[in-house]
């Protein structure tokens, strides 16, 4: 499907790209766009020829959004190790995340297994894989 619906646009493109980088005003945006698009075209041809590379960064953006939005607020975590502490946290809830599991249904589930359940024999049964917290709703 790829080689019949992409690659003739994106190997039109190229060729395209760099005549239209000759006629364009060379310190002009357009041209810096031209030139960064050129500058990975290896990169930007890869899904061609690689089926596991996805045609879209939809799944990339949202695994790191929690991330991306809080930025300003990690500043203030208050030390090294609140950064740190916060780090984890952040960590855990993204892999909760990944694994379809509600990240307040998970860390509730942990606090209570800990505080009134029989005593954990390792930590691998507190990771979100091992939880009976509820799936993410979808």
């Amino acid at each position: 499907m790829r080689d019949e619906q992409s690659r003739p646009p994106i190997e039109a493109a190229k060729p395209w790209l760099e005549m239209e980088l000759s006629r364009v005003p060379g310190r002009g945006g357009l041209a810096e766009a031209i030139r960064y698009a050129l500058a990975r075209w290896l990169a930007l041809c890869r899904f061609l020829d690689d089926g596991r590379v996805e045609l879209e960064t939809n799944t990339v953006e949202r695994s790191i959004r929690l991330i991306a939005l809080g930025c300003k607020n990690h500043l203030f975590a208050g030390s090294d190790g609140g950064g740190e502490r916060w780090a984890d946290v952040c960590s855990l809830i993204a892999t909760a995340k990944r694994n379809d599991v509600e990240p307040y249904a998970y860390f509730k589930d942990v606090l209570q297994r800990t505080v009134d359940g029989p005593p954990m024999h390792s930590l691998d049964d507190l990771l979100p894989w091992n939880t009976a917290a509820s799936p993410v709703k979808h």
